[in-house]
């Protein structure tokens, strides 16, 4: 580091560099006097040389001993600067750093290097520029500055409270700074301390507390007394605090004897009535604190009291009770006994009630929960029964044409049969999506574009009797959901408000944007407030009263007569909406029609017009599979042998496993390298389900596409599947499963 000399020292330099051209001046002269100053010694000294050269040694002798202080005021500063407490920085024209000491850079973490150029700017917070700037205008005004407190940044831009003086030197500046960090947060925990003491004693309104000098004048009055005694502090304050007492004990000086024991014994206790403003009376339980100064002496007074007036005279209450009993005891002993007995009788008639309140309740609750279990297993049970006996019936009649070697009479009997299963495995989605447990397909849908593409089908379903009215909205915004399962949707909700027509009337399907706030979802767990897309049926129908609107969401509900509706068309839009994060609303009268209004959340990708289909892939034939591998996981043995039977006679090799890990087995196996897809049931035994499965494998095979397989997958396809998993659901034909195969087999990866 540079030394510098302290500003109030004299300019060593400077001196010397004048001595030394005295001594050139006086050089100068003895050679126009014809001599040499070094031989001037011995010479014939003409007129005035002999004093010039006197003046010449008494200026060299001047010019050592401002060497000498100049080494030792060099000396005193390295030693001052040395001083570890105080920080010192000297600051050039552009008040950048062009040296500090170690103290400074202690304070800071900086290194003497990293510190050397940085401007003041860059060493101060933005909140404490402004100060910043009006210390340095002083400086040039005034040379230097007074104390003054500001925050600075240490390396890890973290803060440290510095209290900063600085002197002016020429064109440069000396600053000092102390780390007063430590004191500044001490003084912000005592102000917050004494916040929180402030708020508490301001707030104590069920305690007067109030403050008096030594001769027993109030001084500081709070709002608790006010509360209590009735002045209030411009009245109280400057007055004794005697008169807050009775009369009586002002007579015999009570006040200055609690005054006298508080002096004496630091607190006394101040129990007793005393008197408010307005001459009533208040029982007070507190305390007199002698307040005493720097010397010792009292200066002052705290009183604190509790107004128990009300509990006092309670308690005189309750006395005077019991003294009242304990007279009456030996003649109202009897009356007291059966009085007792009534109540015991009373209280324990009222326990009998209660209890039998909450059985009864209980029993509500319990019939309530099985009626809708009875309704929901009735349902089920009705309907599974008709398509059991349907497929039965169709086996049976199968057998017995093949036993009679009619076997070409059996194909209407296997369309029977399949178009039973079809509506079985309908049932089982719809009561699914109720319980919000089916696999869904979600992917970024256009609303508008899905019902314009609906709109034959509608009117094709509605019939000529019915108008289908399309109103549909910009088209600018999408939603995330399972485009088949909307469509189910809006179809159920048409083929609902075409029943509610038998007359004829006009079906109206309309789209718009909708955002729904907190309180719009107030019963809501599904949906969060934002924007929505609402797709809303609405009809003209016979319209719905209050007891069926609160019903029509339960599933096998219905009003239609029995054969012509299952009850789970409304629950499927439930279940589903619901499912997607959205939620449903109806809006209905008796004779005046049905509006059903879908909401789903709004997706962020811009909304664009939906892909075209693609065309149905052409049927499977035997040996178009050949070359390739898969890897088949199903616990179900008869389903498993069936799947790999159909997936062999197309030539696919298949590999089969009953479980995840004899799956992993196989996949770790080197005499299986090849695996070019994995299907897997999502529900298998053994800890490991398909969704697991699927992720262990993937990580052992990246990249590999996995087809799910789900009947019911509870949670375990509750999140959204990761690239190169897609899921199909049971019951499937098998050929929908070799179509789907072959896709994901011939999907580029």
């Amino acid at each position: 580091m540079a030394e510098r000399q302290p500003a109030d020292s004299p300019a060593p330099p400077d001196r010397e560099a004048a001595l030394e051209a005295e001594i050139a001046r006086l050089r100068a002269l003895l050679a126009r006097a014809g001599l040499d100053a070094d031989q001037a010694t011995g010479a014939i000294e003409p007129p005035g040389v002999a004093a010039l050269d006197r003046e010449v040694h008494v200026l060299n002798k001047e010019l050592e001993a401002t060497h000498a202080a100049l080494n030792e005021s060099e000396a005193r500063l390295r030693n001052a600067l040395a001083i570890e407490t105080v920080g010192v920085m000297f600051w050039g024209p552009d008040f950048t750093l062009t040296d500090v000491n170690a103290a400074f850079l202690k304070m800071t973490g900086f290194s003497r290097e990293e510190a050397l150029g940085l401007s003041w700017d860059q060493l101060t917070p933005e909140d404490f520029h402004d100060v910043s700037r009006a210390s340095i205008a002083k400086l040039h005004e005034r040379g230097e500055i007074t104390p003054y407190e500001k925050q600075t940044y240490r390396k890890d831009g973290s803060r440290w409270w510095g209290l900063f003086a600085a002197r002016k030197i020429d064109t440069e500046a000396v600053e000092f700074v102390l780390d007063i960090t430590a004191r500044r947060e001490m003084e912000a925990a005592l102000r917050e301390s004494e916040q929180r003491l402030r708020l508490i004693v301001e707030n104590a309104h069920d305690y007067a507390i109030f403050v008096t000098d030594a001769d027993d004048r109030i001084t500081d009055w709070q709002t608790g007394a006010a509360a209590v005694f009735g002045w209030s502090a411009a009245e109280a304050i400057g007055q004794p605090g005697r008169i807050l007492y009775v009369p009586e004990d002002r007579a015999q000086d009570v006040p200055e004897k609690e005054l006298q024991t508080a002096r004496i014994q630091g607190i006394a206790p101040n129990v007793r009535w005393h008197q408010r403003r307005d001459g009533t009376r208040v029982f007070i339980e507190g305390s007199v604190t002698a307040l005493r100064g720097a010397d010792g002496s009292v200066s002052g007074f705290l009183k604190i009291g509790q107004d128990v007036t009300d509990r006092r005279a309670a308690e005189e209450r309750l006395r005077k009770s019991e003294a009242e009993l304990r007279r009456l005891n030996e003649t109202l002993e009897a009356e007291v006994e059966v009085r007792t007995t009534e109540l015991r009788q009373a209280i324990g008639a009222l326990h009998a009630e209660a209890l039998e309140r909450l059985q009864a309740e209980e029993a509500l609750r319990q019939a309530q929960k099985m009626e809708a279990i009875g309704q929901l297993t009735g349902g089920v049970a009705h309907d599974f029964n008709n398509m059991l006996q349907a497929i039965s019936g169709s086996l049976e009649l199968m057998q017995k044409r093949v036993s009679q070697d009619r076997a070409s009479e059996i194909g209407r009997f296997i369309g029977a049969a399949r178009q039973t299963l079809e509506r079985a495995a309908a049932l089982t989605h719809r009561l699914l999506a109720f319980a919000r447990r089916q696999a869904l397909q979600a992917e970024p849908v256009n609303p508008d574009a899905l019902v314009e593409g609906l709109a034959d089908l509608l009117r094709r379903t509605m019939g000529p009797a019915i108008k289908v009215d399309l109103r549909l909205g910009d088209g600018s915004w999408r939603v995330q959901c399972d485009p088949n399962q909307l469509e189910s949707g809006i179809l159920n909700l048409a083929i609902n408000a075409r029943d509610a027509m038998p007359e004829g009337g006009r079906l109206t399907v309309s789209t718009r944007h909708a955002s729904l706030s907190a309180r719009d979802l107030a019963h809501e767990d599904s949906a969060q407030p934002g924007d929505f897309v609402e797709v809303a049926v609405t009809d003209t129908g016979s319209g719905m009263d209050a007891v069926t609107r609160s019903h029509a969401f339960e599933p096998f509900f219905t009003t239609k007569p029995i054969g012509q509706g299952t009850g789970l068309g409304l629950s499927q839009v439930y279940g589903f909406a619901r499912q997607s994060n959205g939620t449903v609303r109806i809006d209905s009268a008796v004779g005046s029609g049905t509006t059903v209004r879908l909401y789903l959340p709004r997706h962020a990708q811009a909304a664009e017009d939906l892909a075209t289909p693609a065309p149905a892939p052409a049927a499977m034939v035997a040996g178009s599979g050949r070359g390739v591998a898969i890897l088949l996981v199903e616990d179900e043995a008869a389903v498993r042998a069936l799947a790999g039977e159909h997936l062999r006679d197309l030539g696919y090799h298949v590999l089969e496993a009953a479980d995840g890990p004899s799956a992993l087995r196989l996949l770790r196996d080197r005499r299986y390298q090849q695996v070019d897809l994995l299907v897997t049931d999502v529900g298998l035994p053994n800890g490991l389900n398909g969704r697991q499965l699927a992720e262990a494998a993937r990580d052992a095979r990246p990249g590999l596409p996995v087809l799910l397989i789900t009947g019911y997958a509870g949670s375990a396809l509750e999140d959204e599947l990761s690239p190169g998993i897609t899921v199909i659901t049971k019951p499937f034909a098998l050929d929908a499963l070799a179509r789907r195969v072959r896709e994901m087999i011939n999907e580029p990866r």
